[in-house]
């Protein structure tokens, strides 16, 4: 699958201002922050959307998250291998396309290339690997079959299931107990009442074919992939396990992320991921703003109602990625002052040094991405006094590179 285009960004080593420090992030998993330092390349898989509607400001903050990692992996160094999927099959797809009368994959490819268009104006870096699920059955059915012939796969009528009990380590990503697994599973996709199964937790990883709906044929029978071992089968073939990052929002920390460490953990032998980084949810009008309820904020339609997406990035950049937060009007009027703010700034002939905001927007970013405090440290110096005539161009380098936010 195509992806958007890759944007430009500036080498601070260039500038004469070296290479930045190695990041610190907040591991889901322990609860504790954790140096993610690799020794040549970094490997990042974040979860992608489910395209059957337009992409809002919580998936913006999400994939603008991940973003900020990158650029701090490429600011100490590093090279980056970035995967991401496209759920471009799955039933709220399919619901959706009945609902409008839309053709399934005509209404997935048209939010896709809505997302790429929305993520290209933020000045997203995007994913070196952009992979959809249809594209990725061969890999499912692959990876179906390692579980199976481990003895951790079982039919119920002709859908096969994966018994999550067969990875010691079950429940070692979110530390959830059983009562709320089963509370999240039933409210996030699963079917945990379903008869049959063996324990009400095992997750679907190839469903057969039904009436109506789109299926393929495979080794496995007519049918299509469960949601957790897409991803799970995609970040093994493009990144291999023990990979620096599993990103996504905190709602897929159970079951989805759970549950792809445990197949892939099963299938291999080997830890899924080093560690599982999670962004907080935004919400709008008193809830987690999501497709299902509608209660939404659109990157596109901010855009098209001629809003600058550099703005849209500043009242994002304004929230800590972990933190839950509430969109008001109020967030993107701060934003379009701080950034014409900025632009004045940089457009006088001297100002304070460059060198040291550069590292002490290093030292906020390089600890869990803290980005509200590197903003305060641009205001600072957007406002300070200095006699450094080179300085402007400089800090407009740094802001770019280290904050995406193009000046």
């Amino acid at each position: 699958m195509r992806s958007w285009p890759v944007p430009e960004i500036p080498s601070l080593a260039q500038w004469g201002f070296g290479n930045g420090a190695a990041v610190r992030v907040h591991d889901s998993a322990t609860g504790n922050l954790l140096e993610s330092d690799p020794l040549s390349s970094a490997r990042l898989y974040v979860c992608g959307i489910t395209p059957y509607d337009a992409s809002h400001l919580g998936h913006a903050a999400t994939y603008l998250a991940f973003d900020l990692l990158q650029r701090q992996w490429r600011d100490r160094g590093l090279s980056v291998v970035y995967t991401q999927n496209v759920t471009d099959i799955d039933d709220p797809l399919l619901e959706r396309a009945n609902q409008t009368g839309v053709d399934w994959v005509e209404l997935a490819e048209r939010e896709t290339e809505l997302f790429r268009t929305d993520m290209a104006a933020l000045n997203i870096i995007p994913p070196d690997h952009y992979i959809g699920a249809v594209e990725a059955i061969g890999l499912v059915v692959d990876l179906v079959k390692k579980l199976d012939a481990a003895g951790a796969v079982y039919h119920v009528d002709d859908d096969l299931y994966f018994d999550v009990h067969a990875d010691p380590a079950f429940g070692s990503v979110s530390g959830y107990d059983e009562p709320t697994m089963n509370r999240f599973f039933a409210a996030r996709g699963g079917d945990p009442d379903r008869e049959g199964k063996k324990h009400p937790l095992d997750c679907l990883v190839w469903q057969s074919e039904r009436p109506g709906e789109p299926a393929w044929n495979t080794d496995l029978g007519p049918g299509r992939p469960g949601w957790h071992i897409e991803c799970s089968s995609m970040a093994l073939r493009y990144l291999g396990t023990n990979f620096d990052v599993q990103g996504g929002g905190s709602d897929l920390v159970f079951p989805h992320h759970e549950m792809s460490a445990s197949e892939a953990q099963v299938a291999t032998g080997q830890p899924f991921a080093s560690a599982y980084v999670h962004a907080g949810m935004v919400g709008f009008e008193g809830e987690k703003m999501s497709k299902s309820k509608g209660n939404l904020v659109l990157v596109s339609t901010l855009r098209h109602i001629g809003t600058d997406p550099m703005a849209i990035r500043l009242a994002l950049l304004a929230h800590h990625y972990r933190s839950d937060w509430e969109w008001v009007d109020a967030d993107l009027e701060r934003a379009v002052e701080r950034l014409t703010r900025w632009r004045k700034g940089l457009e006088r002939p001297s100002a304070p040094a460059a060198a040291q905001l550069v590292a002490a927007l290093r030292d906020s970013l390089g600890d869990d991405l803290n980005a509200p405090r590197a903003l305060e440290l641009v205001d600072d110096w957007a406002t300070g006094d200095g006699d450094d005539a080179a300085a402007p161009d400089g800090v407009r380098a740094a802001i770019d590179s280290l904050l995406g936010v193009k000046l």
